[in-house]
């Protein structure tokens, strides 16, 4: 032993402590101790006593063998007996007065013997196996039959393979008179009892059942109910008693084991093994959980058991060593909530000594302080890239609440401020400390304010980023384990950080002119600024005025700098885009060309900027916005010239003319989509808010006058480009379509009108199919609009050319009907409102007459006088009765002229001599009925004529259109031609009898005003005196004109 000590100064005592345990492990092989061989499972890794305590293997050896020439100590069995239930009541009260005797018995030998001995074995008594001075009795619990002791009673013994444990459960039985007993009486069982007593010997306690068990069988700890076992078979249930067992020693044979107390020294066993532990899983890069490796455990129990140390001071040994190891060497902090746990349940302040109290007061403080230390850097320590970060940093905040919780933290740390106070002023100093280190890793090597200007950007970029991740990560932790907001207090503690660095270096910036770069760089810092702002309380959720609050207006120098490096960058980027612009379609649905594509995008930074800028005060707002619109409108006119320039300069090189309108189509295309751009610009660019905005400063229509004006004035330019375009590409088409209207006139009279036209549609379809294809819907519906104004101009002049054709006349006519269904296109083309203008219908109208025959004319001309007949209802000139009938079964019309009245007076005494002259017309259509005339009678202007005339005319021309009845009132002159007074038609299809089988019922009487012809001559009657080479046509103009000249000779007078 002497040699041992002698090491002491470099050999610890936890490893002499080791190396004893060591020994009596293997002393079991030969002498068999009490250890816990169930609970040992296979490790989960290698464990060296070498490593663990850091010797080397040979010295290991020489100091085991040192210890295993010790002494043995004393082996005990330390034995609670805690209580029992459903024990049998031996008293006449039904109750017992029950006792324990208890010991060990210890047998010579090994057998083991049958089955009926250990039965007799087990019936045996403790008075009558084990000496009286061995022998151990509890205390009488009186009239119960759940007897509680908990008594603790130390039972040593020398060989545990022959040693068996024996308790004996008694009924203690006092001297009672009979009185007495019978005053207990409750029932006749209890009537049965007082005759067994009287049979027995006086004070003769019962049994009442006893406990037999082996040594070798019990565990190193056990703690169960056991079941009373019966001398006899009478009563074989007796209950059961709640025993404790631990297996202890209690004499050693070194001084070395008494060099230190007990607990201090399990507490450096336990603090070496653990950090062995963690040390061995970071070695193997996996997480320690907080468990020791069997054998470990079995090192720490049979020291606790051998010093019969109690769980509470186990318990707080394991949380001292946890929370020790725990600061130097990384491990999971959930394996401290057990201890902290063990330690709560079992705490009771008067357990520990004072240098121990002290001692766990130090460790809560420590770890306190620690954790605190933890959380002040946990942007480092829990960094966000590892995975696990978040449930360590929640694991950590959970042991400080809990420990903070404990009864044992608030008696013995009660001077300790509250933990939230404490993390929160944690977290605001660890805020300012990683700011500043923040700061230092962006300090740029070369001195400049651009340089300076990028670090602070660098700067504020970090603090977002920090924000975000507080905001949507830690903030939750803190807050759900503390009601600590972790996301204002740094916000509030960086924005006054950032806003002094950040006003010192613009105020340097804009002090003298401002470069581009500068620019560019004050813009992305003011943008980043916005956005750290932005993450701030509302100004209505703040409890005070932020160093932030204004900061625009230390970027306003730099405004114009800003929106010239905006107009500058877009411009250069759309001359780029127009020069490398090969003016081809995209594809098939997408008509317009890469350049149209990156000047929408182009327009849409310039948008994007405009809404990162959103200047807060109102009135620079709007004329940054206006100077937005105009730089973006003059960027779109700047691009139609470009383009065109373009479209000329690939043209050049071409000979193929399609190719060159193909091109044409593609820049009509590409103003097309730039003008659907532009007309966005009110939505991109916010006006409606920003008009809300201003509406307090600015004057009353100051933003539509403004505005409007510019967003106007650039669509009415981009809308001027297109037409011109358009109008190009139409003149390109305008000829081949008049070459083939010109050509319609010289076809042959034997070709068919359809056929004729037939040109004219396949030149219309294959050029209007290409348009189609290569022109926006917009653009194709504006040439289609051209090319019809064009076609209807084109047609009119033909026409007029070709009136005295017919055949010519037809022609058109039946090309204009095509020509409409070519354009309408089933309505894919022009709307009907578009086709069907004024030219349109008067060209229709002419041509309806121009291919009409000669005999067709002269109808629709007595059709336009009944129909001028029929809206006459003035009787200026006069009027005629007549009573008209049609006799269908003579084929008769029967016309009685009844009279006529108020009569222009056409003769110089102021009368007249009227006679009426009847035909019916058209001629043609009664070639054989010669005219008809009344008698002649002398200066009356009322005549009364009475006079009946018959026709025999078949019922089929008359019904025809224009057929009618003319009446034709005349003044008769003895020298010169009759005057005419007046002319009324009326038509044969309403005649009385015509459409009947049979005629029946009086015929009705017809009042007919007379009329004029047309003062100014019918078209009708122009067209067929154009056609000299027919006879009929020139005889029946010849009449008509006859009767237009008397017409205007007799103009009826002022007042009638």
């Amino acid at each position: 032993m002497a040699t041992l000590l002698s090491h002491s100064a470099r050999r610890p005592p936890l490893l002499r402590q080791a190396i004893k345990i060591r020994r009596r492990r293997v002393r079991a092989l030969q002498d068999p101790l009490p250890q816990p061989t169930q609970e040992i499972e296979p490790p989960s890794h290698h464990f060296s006593p070498e490593e663990a305590f850091h010797v080397e293997p040979e010295e290991h050896q020489r100091m085991l063998q040192q210890v295993q020439e010790l002494e043995k100590p004393v082996f005990c069995l330390k034995a609670t007996v805690k209580q029992a239930k459903g024990i049998l009541g031996k008293d006449v009260s039904g109750f017992s007065d029950p006792y324990c005797l208890l010991g060990i018995e210890q047998r010579v030998g090994t057998s083991e013997g049958g089955a009926g001995s250990r039965r007799r074995q087990q019936k045996a008594v403790v008075r009558h196996t084990i000496p009286e001075e061995r022998t151990h009795r509890t205390q009488v619990i009186t009239q119960t039959l759940s007897p509680v002791w908990d008594e603790t009673f130390i039972l040593e013994f020398e060989d545990i393979s022959n040693s068996s444990f024996h308790l004996d459960m008694w009924d203690l039985d006092t001297v009672e008179s009979v009185r007495q007993k019978l005053g207990e009486l409750t029932d006749l069982h209890g009537l049965r009892r007082i005759f067994k007593e009287a049979r027995k010997d006086k004070g003769q306690d019962d049994f009442l059942g006893n406990v037999v068990l082996r040594l070798q069988d019990l565990r190193c700890r056990e703690d169960q109910w056991y079941p009373l076992e019966p001398c006899t078979e009478t009563y074989p249930d007796r209950g059961q008693c709640h025993l404790q067992f631990q297996l202890i020693h209690k004499r050693r044979a070194t001084a070395a084991s008494r060099s230190q107390p007990s607990y201090t020294v399990h507490l450096h066993l336990l603090q070496q093994l653990v950090s062995h532990e963690v040390t061995q899983h970071q070695a193997g890069s996996t997480s320690w959980d907080g468990s020791l490796s069997p054998q470990a455990a079995t090192i720490l129990f049979l020291h606790a058991t051998q010093k019969d140390l109690s769980d509470f001071h186990q318990s707080m040994a394991q949380w001292l060593a946890y929370s020790r190891v725990y600061q130097s060497l990384e491990f999971p902090s959930s394996c401290l909530l057990h201890p902290i746990t063990s330690i709560e349940y079992q705490w009771i302040q008067g357990r520990l000594k004072a240098e121990q109290r002290e001692e766990l007061a130090t460790s809560f403080n420590s770890l306190l302080a620690y954790g605190l230390s933890l959380i002040r850097r946990f942007r480092t320590v829990f960094p966000l890239s590892v995975p696990d970060s978040p449930a360590r940093l929640q694991s950590l905040l959970r042991v400080l609440v809990q420990m903070c919780k404990m009864k044992a933290f608030g008696e013995l740390c009660h001077d300790s401020a509250p933990l939230p106070r404490l993390v929160s002023e944690a977290l605001r100093t660890g805020t300012v400390e990683w700011f500043h280190l923040k700061q230092q890793h962006h300090q740029p090597m070369v001195q400049g304010m651009l340089e300076a200007g990028k670090a602070l950007l660098s700067l504020v970029q970090d603090i977002i980023g920090d924000l975000h991740q507080c905001q949507h990560t830690w903030n939750k932790i803190f807050y759900n384990a503390l009601k600590v907001d972790l996301f204002a207090m740094a916000f509030l503690e960086l924005q006054w950080l950032v806003a002094k660095r950040v006003q010192d270096h613009t105020a340097a910036a804009v002090s003298g002119p401002v470069s581009p770069e500068m620019g560019e760089s004050l813009f992305q810092l003011y943008i980043s600024l916005k956005e750290l702002c932005q993450m701030g309380p509302a100004p209505s959720e703040r409890n005070g005025v932020l160093a932030l609050d204004g900061f625009h207006r230390w970027f306003q120098p730099a405004i114009p700098s800003w929106l010239q490096k905006t107009y500058s960058v877009a411009l250069a980027r759309v001359q780029r885009a127009v020069q490398m612009d090969q003016l081809v379609p995209l594809g098939e649905l997408t008509k317009h060309s890469t350049s149209a594509v990156d000047l929408s995008t182009c327009f849409a930074q310039i948008s994007h900027t405009a809404r990162q800028l959103d200047w807060p005060d109102p009135e620079e707002a709007f004329m940054i916005t206006v100077k937005f619109v105009e730089d973006t409108c003059r960027l779109a006119l700047v691009y139609c010239s470009l383009v065109r320039t373009r479209a000329r300069e690939l043209a050049a090189g071409q000979k193929d003319q399609g190719h060159a309108a193909n091109m044409l189509c593609v820049v009509v295309n590409d103003m097309e989509q730039l003008r659907l751009v532009i007309g966005k610009l009110p939505t991109q660019l916010a006006w409606e808010a920003l008009e809300q905005r201003v509406g307090a400063v600015l004057e009353q229509g100051q933003l539509q006058n403004t505005l409007h004006a510019q967003l106007q004035s650039a669509l009415a330019g981009l809308g001027h480009e297109i037409r011109t375009g358009v109008r190009t590409l139409a003149e390109q088409l305008e000829v081949g379509i008049a070459k083939h209207i010109q050509n319609l006139v010289g076809v042959p009279e034997s070709v068919l009108p359809e056929d004729a036209i037939l040109p004219l549609m396949k030149f219309l379809e294959v050029e209007l199919c290409y348009m189609n294809t290569n022109l926006v819907q917009e653009n194709f519906s504006s040439l289609l609009a051209l090319l019809w104004t064009h076609t209807l101009t084109v047609l009119a002049e033909v026409a007029t050319s070709q009136r005295s054709c017919p055949l010519a006349s037809s022609r058109l006519k039946v090309a204009l009907q095509n020509l409409e269904i070519c354009f309408y296109a089933e309505g894919c083309g022009l709307p009907p409102e578009a086709l069907h203008t004024a030219t349109f219908k008067a060209l229709q109208r002419d041509l309806e007459l121009q291919a009409a025959s000669s005999r067709e004319l002269i109808r629709k001309y007595f059709c336009g006088r009944l129909q001028q007949q029929a809206e006459t209802t003035s009787e200026e000139l006069g009027a005629v009765t007549v009573k008209v009938s049609y006799l269908a079964s003579e084929q008769k019309l029967r016309v009685e002229l009844l009279s006529a009245s108020s009569l222009l007076p056409l003769d110089s005494n102021g009368s007249s001599d009227p006679f009426v002259q009847l035909t019916l017309e058209p001629r043609h259509e009664f070639p054989d009925l010669a005219p008809r005339e009344t008698q002649k009678h002398k200066k009356d202007l009322h005549p009364l004529f009475d006079e009946t005339f018959e026709f025999l005319v078949p019922a089929e021309p008359c019904q025809k259109d224009g057929a009618c009845l003319l009446l034709t009132v005349l003044d008769h002159d003895t020298l010169g031609a009759d005057d005419l007074e007046g002319e009324a038609f009326l038509p044969l299809c309403s005649v009385h009898g015509l459409n009947r089988t049979e005629e029946s019922g009086a015929v009705p009487q017809t009042r007919l005003p007379l009329t004029y012809p047309t003062p100014n001559g019918d078209p009708i009657l122009q067209l067929l005196e154009s056609r000299k080479g027919d006879r009929e046509a020139q005889v029946f103009v010849k009449l008509r004109r006859q009767r237009a000249k008397q017409a205007s000779q007799h103009a009826p007078r002022p007042g009638r």
